[in-house]
C-alpha cells in the first residue's frame, strides 16, 4: 500500500486536513492561547514540515523546534506541534485530547463528491483510531485476545517460513534488489491477509481497496475524481469484509474473524456494522506500518555497521533492534488531535477545537528522556519509545508488527552477510504522518 500525502508544497498551506494537516478547507483551528516564552532565544525560524527537505530528514529541524517551544503553536499550520516528551505524555493521557474529528473531513471533500462521502464516512466513524472513551474501550475490547501477544506468537513459524520462502525467491546472494519491492512491501501483506482470512486470490483488489482508502485518511485525494475513488473503494472495502463475515458465520476457519465471531461478543456489545467497519480500519493499517518498520530498522543498521555486526553476532539483539528503530527513525512521524475542551499544557491555554500534532518522532529524541538521543543503539535496552503510541490508543497491532519485522530483519542480518547498501540518495514518500521509502537499492 502507499499511504501518503503526494502533494508537492512550495508554501505554507491555506487550510489543513484534520487527519492528516495536509492542505485542504479553510476552518482555521486556534489560535493557541498565551504562555511562557519559548525556551531558546528568537533566531528560530518555523518551517512547513511538508517542505521537501524537511520530509527527507526532519530530525535536525525537530530538535531544533523542541529545543525552541516543546509546545509551539504555528499559525503555518493551524495547529500545536507537540514535541516535548513529557508534554506528548500529557496529550497521551488527557481525556481533554481527542481522537475523534471524523466529521470536519467532510470539509474537504469537494462539493461534487459529497453525496458519495456520507456512507463512507459513516464506516471512518467507526474506527476505533476515531474514537474516544468510553467507546473506544467498547469497540477495541473485541479484539483484544486476538491481538494479544501470546495469541500473535501462532503464527511465529508461518511467518518465518513465509519470510526464507519469499527471499529465498527474491533475494538472490551477489545480486543487486529493492528491500521494499522485495520483502518489505509483499511479506506483511501476506501475513496479514492470510491473518484477516482473505484469500490470496482476492489480494489484488483488497491491496488496491486499501491504497485508495490510504489516499483519503491519509491526505493524498486532492481532486474530485479522487476524492470518488477513495469514497468508493472504501465502500467496496465494507462491501466485501461484510460478506466475508457471512462466510466465516458458516464457515469459521483459523483467522481473525472467524476467532472474534466465536467470542460471542458481536451481535452483543458491538454490532455486526461496528465490527465489519472497525475490520476496515485494520485491513487499511494492516501493511504499511510494518513495512516501513522493516526498512527503517534495515537502513538503521546498514548506516551503522557496528550495530549490525552486534545483531549479527548476538541474534537475541534482534527485537532489540526493532524496538531502537521504532524510537530512532519509526514509521509514524506524528498522530492528529483536536482539544475536546479547553485545558493547560506545559503553560499554554489550548482551547476547545484547537487542532494537536503529536510529534512522536520529536518526542522519541527528546534528551530529557533519552540519552544520546541521536544516537542509533541496538544496546540502548528501552522499549519505552512512544512509536506505537500509549494509552488508550496504543497500537493494537504492535505485537504482530514485531513479529514481522523481527522475522525479516532476522533472516537478512543472519543469512545475508554481504548484505550492503547501494550508493545513491534515498526518496521519502511526502507525508506527514509516515516516515517511508520509496525504494532502499541492496546487493544482496
Amino acid at each position: 500500500m502507499t499511504l501518503t500525502n503526494t502533494e508537492q508544497p512550495t508554501a505554507a498551506p491555506q487550510g489543513v486536513c484534520p487527519f492528516t494537516g495536509a492542505m485542504a478547507g479553510d476552518r482555521p483551528a486556534g489560535p493557541g492561547g498565551a504562555g511562557p516564552a519559548p525556551r531558546s532565544g528568537g533566531s528560530f525560524a518555523e518551517r512547513y514540515l511538508l517542505d521537501p527537505a524537511v520530509n527527507a530528514d526532519p530530525y535536525p529541524y525537530l530538535n531544533a523546534l523542541r529545543e525552541h517551544d516543546p509546545v509551539h503553536w504555528s499559525a503555518l499550520h493551524r495547529a500545536w506541534l507537540i514535541t516535548g516528551h513529557a508534554p506528548l505524555m500529557h496529550c497521551l493521557r488527557d481525556r481533554a485530547v481527542s481522537a475523534e474529528r471524523v466529521r470536519p473531513l467532510m470539509d474537504a471533500v469537494p462539493e461534487g463528491a459529497r453525496e458519495d462521502a456520507e456512507r463512507a464516512f459513516g464506516i471512518l466513524s467507526r474506527w476505533m483510531v476515531f474514537n474516544d472513551p468510553p467507546q473506544h474501550r467498547r469497540l477495541r475490547q473485541v479484539f483484544q485476545e486476538q491481538f494479544a501477544a501470546r495469541t500473535i506468537a501462532r503464527y511465529r513459524a508461518f511467518v518465518e517460513r513465509a519470510t526464507k520462502a519469499m527471499l529465498a525467491r527474491r533475494a538472490v546472494p551477489g545480486r543487486f534488489g529493492d528491500l521494499v519491492t522485495d520483502i518489505a512491501r509483499p511479506l506483511p501483506a501476506l501475513v496479514f491477509a492470510r491473518w484477516l482470512g482473505v484469500p490470496q486470490a482476492h489480494g489484488p483488489s483488497f491491496w488496491y481497496w486499501n491504497a485508495r482508502v490510504g489516499d483519503l485518511v491519509l491526505g493524498a485525494a486532492q481532486e474530485e475524481k479522487e476524492y470518488r475513488t477513495s469514497l468508493q473503494s472504501l465502500v467496496n472495502l465494507e462491501d466485501y469484509l461484510a460478506d466475508l463475515v457471512r462466510q466465516r458465520r458458516e464457515d469459521p476457519k483459523d483467522d481473525l474473524i472467524s476467532s472474534v465471531l466465536a467470542g460471542g461478543q458481536i451481535g452483543k456489545s458491538v454490532s455486526e456494522e461496528e465490527f465489519v467497519g472497525m475490520l476496515t480500519q485494520m485491513a487499511f493499517a494492516g501493511g504499511e506500518t510494518t513495512s516501513n518498520l522493516i526498512v527503517n530498522c534495515m537502513l538503521a543498521l546498514l548506516q551503522h555497521p557496528q550495530e549490525l555486526a552486534a545483531v549479527r553476532e548476538d541474534p537475541k539483539l534482534v527485537a532489540m533492534a526493532v524496538e531502537e528503530a521504532m524510537r530512532f527513525d519509526g514509521p509514524s512521524k506524528m498522530s492528529i488531535r483536536t482539544a475536546g475542551e479547553d485545558f493547560d499544557l506545559d503553560g499554554r491555554a489550548v482551547r476547545s477545537g484547537d487542532r494537536m500534532f503529536l510529534v512522536t518522532a520529536a518526542a522519541n529524541r527528546d534528551p530529557e528522556r533519552f540519552a544520546d538521543p541521536d544516537v542509533f543503539s541496538v544496546r540502548r535496552g528501552s522499549a519505552s519509545h512512544l512509536g506505537f503510541g500509549f494509552g488508550a490508543h496504543f497500537c493494537i497491532g504492535a505485537a504482530l508488527a514485531r513479529l514481522v519485522a523481527g522475522a525479516v530483519v532476522d533472516v537478512l542480518v543472519r543469512e545475508y552477510p554481504g548484505l550492503e547498501l547501494v550508493e545513491q540518495a534515498h526518496t521519502w514518500q511526502l507525508s506527514l504522518l509516515n516516515r517511508a521509502l520509496t525504494a532502499l537499492p541492496v546487493r544482496y
